[in-house]
Order: C-alpha cells, then sequence, then structure tokens
C-alpha cells in the first residue's frame, strides 16, 4: 500500500497529516514553519518527512472561497502544490478544503482545548480534516 500526506498550507505554517498503510485513517504529524513563498524551504523541511513515512501521494487544501472562485490563498496553493511535484516529483492533489479550518477550531473548542494549545495544533488537525475527507471520497 502507499502512504499519502496531506498539507495544510498557509503563509507560516504548513500542517502536515499521513494516511495508514492501508490509505484508511489521517494522522497529524507536525506543523511546519516557513517562509512564504520560499518553496525550496518548504521541500526541504518536508522531504524528510516523505522519506520517513514512504510517502507516494501528496494531498494539498486549496482554500477556495464561498462562491467556489480561487483567491489569492487558493493561487498561493497551487503554486506551492505544482512546486512541489516539481522538487520531488510524487503526484500532488488539490482539495477543496473550505472549511476545514473552522471545523478543527470547533473540534478542539468543544475538547477543552486552551486557546494556546489550539494555535499550536489547528493547522495540523486541518491537515488531518483535509486527507481524511480525500481518503473518505477515494473509498480508501
Amino acid at each position: 500500500m502507499k502512504r499519502v500526506m496531506g498539507l495544510d498550507v498557509g503563509s507560516k505554517t504548513i500542517g502536515v497529516a499521513v494516511s495508514d498503510l492501508m490509505g484508511w485513517t489521517a494522522q497529524g504529524v507536525e506543523t511546519v514553519y516557513w517562509t512564504e513563498p520560499d518553496f525550496d524551504e518548504a521541500v526541504r523541511l518536508l522531504q524528510p518527512i516523505i522519506e520517513q513515512y514512504d510517502v507516494k501521494e501528496v494531498v494539498v487544501g486549496l482554500p477556495k472561497n464561498m462562491n467556489a472562485t480561487i483567491g489569492p490563498r487558493g493561487e498561493a496553493s497551487q503554486a506551492f502544490a505544482a512546486a512541489l511535484t516539481e522538487a520531488t516529483g510524487l503526484p500532488t492533489i488539490l482539495v477543496d478544503e473550505r472549511l476545514t479550518t473552522m471545523q478543527a477550531e470547533r473540534m478542539l473548542i468543544s475538547a477543552d482545548v486552551s486557546r494556546k494549545k489550539r494555535k499550536a495544533v489547528i493547522d495540523k488537525m486541518a491537515a488531518v480534516m483535509i486527507l481524511q475527507n480525500y481518503l473518505d471520497r477515494a473509498g480508501k
């Protein structure tokens, strides 16, 4: 089987999740701090994770506007995905991530996680949600 990596790409952080070996569930791995638009830095930080988990495919969240148009953040995610594919050779799939960060925030609030701790894990949690949505839709 192959592992899939899910990424929630922001301008300062990248939430990282990976699938289990069967491709059924997503687990949060870490939050990577980077300086947008330094794609080389991002690849350098993600490469060890890709190798550690033997990732064969990457899912990148595509933040669309509520009317389904793609704004500046969406364009940045598209550029990130293209740079990642070019640098690693891994197929990169863009998936709609509307409201995932908000859902992750609500989940953490309902679990009574403090604001400080939420800030530390929100991107990783959003990456889990992006990847799990992809795995569920792909029927894996």
